[in-house]
């Protein structure tokens, strides 16, 4: 049985992408900086739910926040996702095992048993 350790980061980063709205929020950041009045403009929620939103993407680290005279403004952190990336791609290792291969094999394998054994 494996264990599996905590990561306070990685955890942070996938809570805020299990939202549709916070992943609404990150793809419409990938085109520019945002006000967080224009963020919200798309959503049917008030301006403080949507505040709540960027309060948790924030915290992950996918988006900083910062004031320009009386407009708070919101970016992607380009680095925000790479622990999550990091952890998934992990997992690609997998993908160098033939299966169906490995099947043929064993099955020519057991079908055909060596000589010194009869």
């Amino acid at each position: 049985m494996m264990t599996t350790a905590s990561n306070p980061k990685l955890d942070a980063i996938f809570a805020a992408l299990a939202d549709p709205t916070r992943r609404a929020i990150l793809t419409m950041l990938l085109e520019d900086d945002m006000a967080v009045t224009d963020v919200a403009e798309p959503f049917q929620m008030s301006l403080a739910a949507v505040s709540k939103h960027l309060g948790i993407l924030s915290n992950a680290g996918l988006i900083a926040q910062e004031k320009r005279g009386r407009v708070k403004w919101c970016k992607l952190e380009p680095d925000g996702m790479r622990a999550a990336m990091t952890w998934i791609q992990s997992f690609g290792q997998l993908d160098c095992i033939d299966l169906d291969a490995l099947e043929r094999f064993v099955e020519t394998e057991l079908s055909d048993p060596p000589s010194s054994c009869l």
